[in-house]
């Protein structure tokens, strides 16, 4: 792979990232095209895509493109249809300038535009309690330290169990507010009608049970962060109310007609695509443009696979007695490199305990008695994330499976489709945009 095509580290402050575009020529307009830069980019049909295409055999969200130090990597999104390389179907591939790929009737290019470009590095292979030697962890951990010095809203977006409320709290630690609190409000673990008061507090006699004031979330994260955790799974209706609160740093504890100030630092995150969440009307686009004012991806573990080691050795050193790889079953890195990790990096914490329980299960440490294959794994990633965590992963996959057993029965009828589950046609079409089902 040639060096122009591939994100190759400079010094331990820099790196070099290649000046590349992506582009995409469809049958019924002309070529369209997208820069490359350390984010992934989505190709697809729906609008919360990064290069959009118009083409009826393309998915909604149907492959990704991403610059790796071994080159550039194409990965299929689950497709209908599929992605091609020289006309071979391909889950996963590393692609170069002049490779063509079909996507339905699109065809896919890499274009070369210019020298390289310079990108900053945190000198580090950590950033407070995160760990990333990889060269795409460290840019994101300069990019975090740049966005701690200043007052701004940080949005933080990746898996389940990559490690965000670790960077939220390396944020804060890292930032002119470090001596004020750090506080979590985890937004799905809250009841929609305990959400003002939780948020906001309440006043005595504002509700049955209400027998004294309380402090509301706000005003307990004054002059420190508030870490508003999995910020997706908001309520459409009490959006607004987060809002006005975070447009005017002011709020009202229920029952009052005080309005008061507060002075936190705000970082959210979320595992969900809040672009597709706004395209299907389930989250407020201006509430995610207030929040997104520094948005930034925190890769899986699949995509620093050169981070596996450093973690490994982590968790092993924090064990008691401590422990080093010398412990684990021969051959155990390689097969750790080579998994998956649906779960992440919590998922690699919990295979690495039991290596050390059962030192002699080898593969079968990523795997679970009782179920099969594929789903042995997938088991196994469920264990390894908090209940609400694993419980939304089961829908989501249910939800998805479903939708679409239905409406092949009734060859893509909606109607017919939504009349044989019981619910709205509405509900069918928002839950299309949601899995990604046409």
């Amino acid at each position: 792979m040639s060096q122009s095509t591939t994100l190759t580290l400079i010094d331990r402050r820099r790196a070099s990232l290649p000046s590349l575009v992506l582009v995409a020529n469809m049958a019924s307009t002309q070529e369209v095209s997208r820069p490359f830069g350390l984010a992934p980019l989505v190709v697809g049909t729906g609008n919360d895509c990064d290069l959009i295409v118009t083409d009826p055999a393309v998915s909604r969200r149907h492959c990704l493109f991403r610059i790796t130090p071994q080159g550039i990597l194409v990965r299929d999104l689950q497709s209908k249809n599929g992605t091609f390389v020289s006309n071979i179907r391909v889950q996963e591939a590393y692609v170069a300038p002049g490779h063509v790929l079909q996507i339905g009737g699109v065809s896919l290019r890499i274009r070369v535009t210019g020298e390289p470009s310079e990108i900053p590095l945190w000198p580090e292979a950590s950033f407070g309690g995160a760990l990333g030697g990889s060269t795409v962890m460290r840019a994101l951990f300069h990019r975090l330290y740049q966005a701690a010095q200043s007052p701004e809203l940080v949005l933080l977006r990746g898996e389940s169990g990559t490690g965000k409320e670790l960077l939220a709290r390396a944020i804060h630690d890292v930032s002119p507010r470090a001596d004020g609190p750090f506080v979590i409000f985890d937004t799905a673990a809250i009841t929609p009608a305990l959400f003002e008061a939780e948020l906001f507090g309440h006043v005595r006699g504002a509700f049955t049970g209400a027998d004294t004031d309380r402090t509301g979330i706000l005003a307990t994260a004054d002059g420190g962060t508030l870490f508003l955790d999995e910020i997706g799974e908001l309520p459409l209706d009490q959006q607004p109310k987060l809002l006005r609160a975070l447009e005017t740093k002011q709020y009202r504890p229920v029952g009052s007609n005080e309005w008061r100030s507060f002075d936190a630092r705000i970082v959210a995150a979320t595992h969900r695509d809040l672009h597709a969440a706004v395209a299907a009307g389930e989250f407020r686009q201006d509430l995610y443009f207030r929040l997104a004012v520094f948005e930034c991806m925190v890769p899986p573990l699949r995509e620093r696979t050169d981070d596996i080691e450093l973690l490994v050795e982590r968790f092993l050193a924090s064990e008691i007695p401590a422990r080093t790889v010398l412990d684990l079953p021969h051959g155990a890195l390689e097969m750790l490199a080579s998994h998956h990790w649906p779960g992440n990096v919590r998922e690699l914490r919990n295979t690495v305990s039991r290596l050390l329980l059962f030192p002699h299960m080898g593969e079968r440490a990523l795997e679970f008695h009782g179920v099969e294959g594929e789903a042995r794994r997938d088991f196994d990633a469920l264990l390894g994330m908090p209940w609400r965590d694993a419980r939304e992963r089961v829908i989501d996959r249910f939800e998805a499976s479903y939708l679409r057993e239905k409406l092949h029965a009734h060859e893509g009828n909606v109607a017919r489709a939504a009349t044989d589950m019981g619910i709205s046609r509405q509900l069918v079409h928002r839950l299309m945009v949601r899995h990604g089902v046409r």
